[in-house]
């Protein structure tokens, strides 16, 4: 459904450390500079940047938001999860762990990026 998610981010390189780990955890490349300097994620579902905001502002997190990236098991949840603590993150909400939802069971992991972007590691059970 999307072709790409961009977060912002005032120190590139701390955030590329953090998620070349993240990332890294679930199979995805390392992060590759575009000619701008922007850090992107190439996989499967499409694009995921990070970039300094192009209008000079400092980066900022938005209130609600949430990004998920899929796993393949519970596990590489853990792993996404263990990885984000390790390279700055911050766990937030819940521990990781199953969800019960209309929709079908989750296994969920939530972190918190250097720059304080909401993340969800997601494996449907």
């Amino acid at each position: 459904m999307f072709s790409h998610v961009v977060v912002g981010a005032d120190d590139l390189e701390v955030s590329r450390t953090f998620y070349d780990a993240v990332l890294g955890s679930l199979g995805i490349p390392p992060g590759r500079p575009d000619e701008k300097g922007r850090i992107f994620y190439k996989f499967q579902a499409g694009l995921f940047g990070i970039t300094k905001p192009l209008n000079g502002q400092p980066a900022s997190s938005g209130n609600g938001s949430t990004i998920g990236f899929s796993a393949g098991s519970p596990e590489l949840v853990e792993a996404w999860h263990a990885a984000g603590i390790a390279y700055g993150g911050t766990t937030c909400d819940d521990p990781p762990g199953v969800r019960q939802r209309p929709h079908g069971d989750l296994y969920l992991a939530y972190l918190r990026d250097p720059y304080g972007n909401k993340l969800c590691g997601l494996h449907w059970l």
